[in-house]
């Protein structure tokens, strides 16, 4: 089976191998497990320091994943006194790949750190610590312990997210960055409690999706709609290939 094949962008962090540590590309294997299951290949793809945005040319999709905060000044902002660790190396990496395949109509799911990272690409801004807007923290379960919150999103009529989780869903929670500006795409969920954006997309894309929540530890069809736009785009580029 020639299934579509799917980047996703990697962490960059200190990690124990058996004998020594070391900084390498690394990234959650649920991703991979939710790619493999939704029918495409997973690919890992490291930061490159001006993008490496030729990948896309070999890639049928992009996932651009969870993570570090983006730095403010890619938004024009400095940073708060709250704002959590950044890592450069990937800012660099995904904000080109980003705006390549909103630009191709490279199928692209962002996810968390990933959703925001397309909207500073399409020209947006971010909250950087969300406590100090919202009042609360409730988006995440503070501690040193990655430990999941859920509240509702609702969904706008007509959105590609309404259309595959419906009018609202319950979502698993862990961040404290938030869009503050979308840029040049489009809002289509919110938390209802404090209308916080938790979706976005480009309206004018064949699948260009930005979530808040974390789809990769969850029973989702965001995966499969993903790479059913990427199976689209390799069967069109084929046909293209034989013309």
């Amino acid at each position: 089976m020639n299934r579509p094949l799917i980047g996703i962008t990697t962490y960059l962090d200190e990690t124990r191998f058996s004998v020594y540590d070391t900084v390498s590309a690394v990234l959650p294997w649920t991703y991979v497990e939710q790619v493999r299951s939704a029918g495409g290949r997973a690919v890992l793809v490291p930061p490159e320091p001006d993008g490496g945005v030729e990948i896309l040319e070999a890639l049928d999709g992009l996932i651009i994943a969870g993570g570090a905060d983006v730095e403010p000044y890619r938004y024009g902002e400095a940073p708060s006194p709250n704002l959590g660790g950044t890592c450069p190396e990937r800012d660099a990496g995904e904000l080109p790949l980003a705006r390549q395949a909103l630009r191709n109509g490279v199928p692209l799911l962002g996810v968390c750190r990933g959703m925001q990272v397309m909207a500073v690409a399409s020209g947006g801004k971010l909250f950087q610590h969300l406590p100090d807007v919202l009042g609360h923290d409730r988006h995440r379960q503070p501690g040193p312990a990655k430990v999941y919150t859920e509240h509702t999103v609702r969904f706008a009529t007509g959105s590609r997210c309404r259309e595959l989780l419906g009018p609202e869903a319950i979502v698993n929670s862990y961040h404290h960055q938030g869009v503050s500006d979308p840029g040049r795409l489009v809002p289509t969920g919110w938390c209802p409690d404090d209308d916080l954006i938790e979706a976005l997309e480009h309206p004018d894309h064949p699948f260009a999706v930005g979530v808040q929540w974390h789809p990769e530890d969850m029973s989702t069809p965001l995966f499969t709609a993903l790479v059913e736009a990427a199976a689209r785009m390799k069967s069109a580029r084929s046909a293209l290939v034989t013309v």
